[in-house]
């Protein structure tokens, strides 16, 4: 099985292309991170006094992540997976049966956090979605309004820290990884993308890497 990383600052595309993706490529378990936010009653008390906690890693479960993600490559009949209701704020879980593992080629693993989970990514696919700020904003705001109960003032207050979150803590990951850097409007380049993850996995399978 092959790992695809998909990181990008919010409202990048990440959850749009790791769909879009598994369209195109057979057999994707997709995990995103946003699923996995906390919901104890510190995390809720502390996002009250403070704007951009929900984009630091403290937010999410990073180990109920890591063992989703051990259960796939275990093939283990039943996984545990998490999901995240953005306007009560209420966490769920449920057991997930993955019907074809032996068919299973590709893990996504997205969000804002994917490069922050302390796997292995120079065995992955290393995916950062660009996009110009005032894009990403706009897409934030429509989505957040929509599907997150959030009003305009609360996401303006969000959102440049966030932005400027993300681009502090993925320095790190970008410089000491082979990254593929990719604008969603860029379909030659995102041809090319499904071209080479095909390739690569293709080549790990024949045993080469």
């Amino acid at each position: 099985m092959q790992t695809i990383i998909i990181t990008g600052p919010s409202g990048s595309g990440k959850t749009y292309l790791s769909k879009k993706i598994s369209c195109l490529l057979d057999n994707c378990i997709i995990i995103s991170t946003d699923s996995y936010y906390k919901d104890d009653i510190l995390i809720k008390l502390f996002s009250k006094f403070k704007y951009d906690l929900y984009d630091r890693i403290i937010s999410i479960r990073k180990i109920e992540i890591l063992k989703t993600i051990d259960s796939i490559y275990k093939r283990k009949k039943e996984v545990l997976f998490y999901k995240y209701n953005f306007k009560n704020k209420i966490s769920t879980k449920s057991f997930r049966n993955i019907e074809i593992y032996n068919l299973n080629r590709f893990l996504i693993v997205e969000g804002i956090f994917a490069h922050r989970l302390g796997l292995n990514y120079r065995e992955t696919i290393n995916i950062v979605c660009r996009e110009e700020k005032n894009i990403c904003y706009q897409r934030r705001l429509i989505r957040d309004q929509l599907l997150r109960g959030r009003n305009s003032n609360e996401i303006n207050n969000k959102f440049t820290r966030s932005w400027n979150l993300y681009h502090q803590n993925s320095r790190l990951y970008i410089n000491n990884n082979n990254i593929i850097s990719l604008n969603l409007n860029d379909l030659v380049s995102f041809n090319k993308l499904i071209e080479f993850i095909k390739k690569n996995w293709y080549v790990k399978s024949q045993g080469k890497i």
